[in-house]
């Protein structure tokens, strides 16, 4: 993947190439292969390279031998060369071996309706000077970042926030948006943390017009309704498989090496099977993180499978420490609070295998589609009680919660969704850090009830609506942005097959019951993969990327952990009251309760607000 910016003038004005090089160099870990630079009338373009396709004979910024017409793109088309070909054979003249120019001779016949051809993961600004138009688009999941910002007679863009600040200047907080931060752990498209940034949603596109005006196109999105027929049985396996087994082939196409994350866990290492049988027994080279905590620790289990399928396997360790010296950093190539503790975690991997490979193929994404988390089999448990009226189960939930000791981690999860006043804010509450009444204590006006729709939109089963929710936020917001900025922090490309649209758009099209059996989710996930791995693989417990925050916490990481939300100098404890806080660092501390997720959540806003929102921001 690669980075871009880009600015369009309407008020005369010439680009400003310094601006438009200082916003690149925020970029270069991006792309530390090279960059380009161009300038049309009133729109500059920049881009910074991390060559994985046609590593010497695609320069970017590019312009089509057709006309002047021009694109700066992140991402890889992986049924590119199929697409190449049908170019060529209608005649269009190609001067490259790449991507690139066959999504831009694509943009420049058919416009944004040729995407619907595109299987990948991209991020892109395109001009037609001609017409004077700009167009911005992210592919569909999201798995790949666009941002931009209006400024006094100009619209810039970036593949990340901190490109933009050259041209628009010192950031500021947006007031609206923390609470979101404190919902989701992720803030919710168009908006960001920083005032006057947006973010493109999935499957969205931005049209500049040449005098000024904006408009936001949703190009692609999630079937909210059964798109052909309901899958189950024998067709469904067949057809999972043989769409697995294709996105993962499609992922290996690169010049250069490609390696995967291994957990341990089903998606990784279902990942890796598939890769060692397209590759046809060829090496595979592997990546895993460990804690030294014997409750979370995977290593063993990803050694595991390393040893079953027969890969090249590689570890590395993270302690209390790294977080404590990675934090900041960390956050400034997040663009915002690292929400999830093992981002950490995915860097220092991502970090290791750069020496190997430039690509790595992760298990993202099966969770959403296939109903993974322990919460979709729970939902169907708590339906009785679900359905008690609010004013009589809120408050008795509330109370449950509260007794309920710090090991009984996921009783407690549910317990807490069921303080829920209904349907949709319980099924951002499963994940939620801090429930509607928390929020409230923690600042005046916060807890109102509210929902972004996504449930509400789609139609089916509940299981299918929890679904549909979960990959327009939970997925997309949060799981996406730690998987792009964390791989790209050390230069990496993150590709994830699971994300596949063709295989995205078959699963919401299964039955549901293939999905969760019992206790049991991502049921067909699992049959599948007993065709590619040992059944011990595939039956162990889900244990998930977990890290041992609780002991880090009341240990090595209690005294940063209390000066940096109780100290002279936090920010977060005068933005919000300041009494809650002081006793969930107490109640974590004596062993009363488990807060690490509160706990984390508000110390990763804190860093965020240091690193971005104090002094001047640098490159870390």
């Amino acid at each position: 993947m690669c980075g871009i910016v880009g600015i369009r003038r309407f008020d005369g004005r010439p680009i400003d190439e310094a601006v438009l090089r200082a916003m690149a160099a925020q970029l270069q870990h991006r792309g530390p292969d090279g960059d380009g630079f161009r300038l049309f009338r009133d729109v500059g373009f920049g881009h910074t390279r991390l060559s994985i396709i046609d590593l010497a004979g695609s320069p970017q910024p590019m312009t089509s031998a057709s006309g002047p017409f021009h694109i700066t793109f992140n991402g890889e088309i992986f049924n590119y060369q199929e697409r190449r070909a049908a170019l060529a054979a209608a005649g269009v003249p190609l001067r490259t071996h790449g991507d690139t120019e066959v999504l831009l001779e694509t943009l420049r016949l058919e416009g944004l309706r040729g995407l619907d051809r595109m299987n990948g993961q991209f991020a892109f600004g395109y001009f037609d000077e001609r017409a004077g138009t700009l167009l911005l688009a992210r592919d569909r999941l999201g798995i790949l970042p666009l941002y931009y910002a209006e400024g006094p007679g100009f619209v810039v863009f970036a593949s990340e926030i901190k490109a933009l600040l050259p041209a628009l200047g010192r950031p500021e907080l947006d007031d609206t948006a923390v609470e979101d931060y404190l919902t989701y752990r992720s803030v919710p498209p168009p908006d960001t943390l920083f005032r006057g940034i947006r973010k493109l949603a999935a499957g969205e596109a931005l049209h500049v017009g040449a005098d000024g005006k904006l408009r936001r196109e949703t190009w692609w999105q999630l079937p909210a309704a059964l798109n052909g027929p309901l899958l189950s049985g024998d067709a469904a396996l067949r057809e999972v498989d043989l769409h697995l087994e294709r996105a993962v082939a499609g992922r290996l196409v690169a010049d250069v090496p490609v390696g995967a994350y291994l957990s341990g866990g089903l998606d990784s290492s279902l990942t890796v099977a598939l890769m060692k049988k397209v590759r046809r027994g060829a090496d595979v080279q592997t990546f895993a993180a460990g804690f030294n905590d014997p409750r979370f620790d995977e290593l063993p289990y990803a050694k595991q499978v390393s040893e079953a399928v027969g890969t090249t396997h590689h570890e590395v360790n993270v302690t209390a420490q790294d977080f404590q010296d990675l934090w900041s950093k960390l956050s400034w190539h997040r663009d915002g609070p690292i929400s999830e503790p093992a981002d950490v975690a995915i860097y220092r991997i991502a970090k290791y295998a750069r020496s190997t490979v430039k690509v790595l193929l992760s298990g993202e994404g099966s969770d959403e589609i296939f109903a993974g988390y322990p919460k979709y089999a729970f939902e169907p448990k708590v339906a009785k009680l679900a359905a008690v009226p609010a004013f009589l189960r809120v408050p008795l939930m509330r109370a449950a919660e509260r007794l309920l000791p710090g090991s009984k981690y996921r009783a407690r999860q549910a317990v807490r969704a069921l303080t829920s006043r209904d349907t949709a804010e319980r099924l951002q509450t499963w994940f939620a850090p801090f429930t509607w009444y928390e929020r409230r204590a923690l600042r005046s006006g916060y807890g109102s009830q509210r929902s972004l729709g996504q449930y509400e939109r789609c139609a089916g089963d509940h299981l299918r609506r929890m679904l549909y929710v979960d990959c327009h936020t939970w997925l997309a917001d949060n799981l996406l942005e730690r998987g792009d900025r964390m791989s790209m922090a050390a230069s990496i490309e993150n590709r994830p097959p699971f994300l596949d649209h063709e295989l995205v758009e078959l699963a919401f099209r299964i039955d549901s019951s293939m999905k969760v059996k019992g206790s049991s989710g991502k049921w067909i996930v699992k049959e599948i993969a007993r065709r590619h791995l040992p059944a011990n693989i595939v039956d162990r417990k889900k244990v998930g990327f977990r890290v041992p925050l609780d002991e880090w916490f009341r240990g090595s990481l209690k005294d940063y952990a209390h000066d940096l939300l109780l100290g002279r100098d936090a920010f977060i404890s005068r933005y919000l009251q300041r009494g809650p806080i002081e006793a969930m660092l107490q109640d974590h501390m004596r062993g009363r309760r488990n807060e690490e997720l509160r706990l984390w959540t508000l110390l990763g806003f804190e860093v965020w607000h240091r690193t971005f929102l104090r002094g001047s921001v640098v490159g870390a």
